[in-house]
């Protein structure tokens, strides 16, 4: 009889399951995610959280703490270094379990275990990104006066780039007819001048 047994025995001696559960923490840990049966990545959750949290302080016992579950420098080294940075944020729930179907030799429902934050198509990357999808009535006047300046603010860009060559052509030509009309008009009025010296 199981009363009150509360833990999933998974058909393994206390030892084994020990063992079994050590390597598959340490393989978690080392690759990201795992695929291994529905009854053992629910126990595998149980038994690799409250590792990861421990990571979270990085002392020397912790490390000694989390180091007598694994048994695997390389592991702790790893937890401690980079999934210790990743899930510094996140107050718990660290794993995500997939289911993927049965497998084919005996029909077993296999499961994917994996760290949330080291899988990038589930998680966001910005979370201000998120903020503003969202919409509300009474903040859908200031985002729309907001999208005009913007849109005002990139109109008005190009145009000061385009203008400013634009500008110099035409006070380039501006000069050139200057100084071109400059002497067609003093030409008249040597003309006049000298019609009049003749004149008298």
């Amino acid at each position: 009889m199981r009363h009150g047994d509360k833990i999933n025995n998974l058909g393994r001696t206390a030892s084994h399951r020990k063992a079994m559960l050590s390597n598959m923490a340490t393989s978690l840990i080392m690759h990201k995610s795992i695929n291994t049966t529905v009854a053992k990545a629910k126990a595998l959750r149980k038994y690799v959280e409250p590792l990861i949290t421990k990571s979270k302080s990085d002392s020397q016992h912790s490390r000694r703490t989390v180091f007598s579950y694994l048994q695997d420098k390389s592991a702790v080294k790893e937890l401690f270094s980079s999934v210790a940075e990743k899930i510094a944020d996140r107050p718990g729930g660290y794993t995500r379990i997939l289911k993927i179907g049965n497998r084919a030799g005996d029909n077993a429902e296999m499961a994917m275990i994996e760290l949330i934050d080291f899988n990038e198509f589930y998680t966001p990357k910005d979370k201000k990104s998120d903020a503003k999808g969202k919409r509300s009535r009474r903040g859908a006047k200031k985002s729309t006066t907001d999208k005009t300046e913007n849109v005002e603010a990139k109109a008005e860009a190009p145009a000061d780039v385009v203008a400013a060559p634009v500008e110099e052509v035409k006070a380039e030509e501006v000069v050139d007819a200057v100084e071109v009309e400059e002497p067609k008009a003093e030409a008249p009025e040597a003309d006049t001048t000298e019609n009049t010296d003749e004149t008298k």
